[in-house]
């Protein structure tokens, strides 16, 4: 992977899509045009007293003009001070950092579901795009919808919901589309839904089931992990974790997600 440096990216808009989910389109250059789907990138605050970035990954990319769009939710200081940006403000980025879904496991005559849960969706978009009609998305939601307009654009979108209030509360026209009120798998197994490939990102939960339904049903199977992290460039080992094998740089079995991540062979990691 060539050296990252840090990027100066203007952002062009941004807009609150759910409750606590924000969308941010900036203008970033090379970072834009480099980028693969489930890769992520470090925004840093323009505060002096919050040193480390946040990792966000990357959710749609329009590398003719150098544009990455971040779809993230506020979970604490650093993102709530980036929702309160907006068009002509500027923020540093790093990035495109980690490893992201391998598309050339998906040729033509291939399908593949993208399976995605809560904030674990922003990254099926662009994934999607890039498999040009390949993808059944499986989309798994807890209480508010969203990037649904995106998500089917380029496949066919399923949704699971558990919440029984959530599903009352769902339009006519979103009840009449493919929703499963359980979990994602639950929605495969309804839909009678098959693929050759998994490409999934979400909470570990959710990973582990899909983890051994794929062992179960011999599908080759790609995980996007989610992972506290705090330089995002591999250096701190602050975001291992566990590996089948022993990592050749630790000697143990752990392997970093930022940096040998967040991307993995379903093997490789235990959850």
């Amino acid at each position: 992977m060539s050296e990252k440096s840090i990027t100066r990216a203007i952002i062009l808009s941004q807009e609150k899509i759910a409750s606590q989910i924000y969308s941010l389109w900036l203008e970033a250059g090379t970072i834009a045009k480099n980028a693969v789907p489930g890769q992520f990138v470090s925004v840093y605050s323009n505060d002096s007293g919050r040193l480390l970035p946040r990792p966000i990954s990357i959710c749609e990319t329009d590398p003719s003009k150098g544009l990455l769009r971040l779809v993230y939710r506020v979970a604490g200081r650093g993102t709530e001070e980036f929702s309160g940006y907006q068009a002509g403000d500027s923020l540093d980025i790093l990035g495109p950092l980690g490893n992201g879904f391998p598309l050339e496991r998906c040729p033509g005559g291939k399908s593949a579901f993208l399976i995605g849960g809560g904030i674990g969706l922003p990254p099926m978009v662009e994934l999607s795009k890039r498999l040009q009609g390949h993808a059944l998305v499986i989309a798994g939601y807890r209480d508010e919808l969203f990037l649904t307009e995106e998500l089917a654009k380029n496949g066919t979108l399923y949704f699971s919901v558990e919440d029984d209030s959530f599903m009352s509360r769902l339009s006519a026209m979103q009840a009449s589309s493919h929703i499963t009120h359980g979990n994602v798998l639950d929605c495969i197994r309804e839909n009678g839904l098959h693929a050759d490939v998994i490409y999934a990102c979400g909470p570990a939960p959710m990973l582990r089931a899909v983890k051994s339904y794929a062992q179960q049903n011999e599908i080759e199977c790609w995980l996007s992990l989610e992972q506290r992290m705090a330089c995002g460039i591999g250096a701190c080992l602050a975001c291992v974790c566990e590996s089948t094998a022993v990592d050749a740089h630790s000697q143990v079995k752990n392997k970093r997600v930022c940096k040998e991540g967040p991307v993995f062979a379903a093997e490789d990691v235990n959850l």
